[in-house]
């Protein structure tokens, strides 16, 4: 357990220090699949349970299998509400992505779930995250200095507000969404308009005032695109997901079979 906190540390340090990491998702429950990911070295997995049908106890076993290679593992709760995140922590998670964060009261009420007191009103319980016990007192003295807090930004609304977002010393880094942010500016899909690059500048520049880091995912990462993201002025990129890998396999086979038939 006491390398989880090392490993925990060394993700908060390096958002804060704006270092160039990566990181997957993932949509699949299977820790096989996780375990995969976590053997070729990314600096974080992230879970998708906002998008997928993964549950809390699947959530678990992916975050043990995660750590279980010095990986930190961030899950993305289905909602802001408490009855996820507080079961997603006390799993063990080393951090949270926290989607559709709008406005500074929704980000306080978050830190209030994420943070134990004095900084939030997290309650103090006995998990996984605690050793079953083993580690309880080290858990709660460091949780809040070594945990990894991300916001999405996903909204025009959460572009106009990212200066007082940003302004909480609590989050580390933010993720934006392009999608979202395409269909909230009335050009759903559209991730290359001078909109979207406009709203996406706005948040990468605020970012780099305030000195957190600044993230995303792409879909089709290859070296080009990869190398376009950090000249944008990205900082970290979730590198795809298990979903998009066999996707794009099948889209490919499907064709291929067509060739014979």
């Amino acid at each position: 357990m006491k390398n989880i906190y090392k490993t925990r540390l060394k993700l908060k340090t390096a958002l804060r220090q704006r270092e160039v990491l990566f990181a997957a998702w993932v949509s699949y429950s299977h820790p096989s699949i996780t375990e995969t990911f976590a053997m070729a070295g990314f600096d974080f997995i992230a879970i998708d349970m906002e998008h997928s049908t993964i549950n809390l106890s699947e959530a678990q076993r992916i975050i043990s299998a995660s750590q279980s290679y010095d990986v930190p593992c961030l899950p993305r709760p289905v909602s802001h509400s408490n009855n996820y995140i507080k079961p997603l922590l006390e799993s063990g998670a080393d951090g949270m992505l926290f989607q559709m964060v709008n406005t500074p009261d929704q980000l306080k009420k978050l830190i209030n779930h994420f943070k134990f007191p004095p900084i939030g009103k997290r309650s103090y319980g006995v998990n996984r995250a605690q050793g079953y016990g083993f580690e309880f007192n080290n858990y709660i003295t460091d949780w809040n200095n070594s945990s990894s807090l991300i916001l999405q930004i996903e909204t025009i609304e959460a572009v106009e507000n990212i200066e007082s977002l940003l302004k909480f010393d609590e989050v580390d880094a933010v993720m934006i969404g392009p999608y979202d942010i395409s269909g909230s500016l009335g050009v759903p899909g559209k991730l290359d308009h001078p909109k979207v690059i406009k709203a996406s500048k706005k948040v990468i520049n605020a970012c780099k005032k305030f000195g957190k880091s600044c993230g995303t995912q792409l879909n089709d990462p290859n070296k080009q695109n990869i190398k376009k993201m950090f000249e944008l002025g990205y900082t970290y990129i979730i590198l795809g997901s298990d979903l998009f890998v066999l996707w794009k396999w099948a889209d490919q086979m499907k064709g291929t079979m067509a060739n014979f038939k």
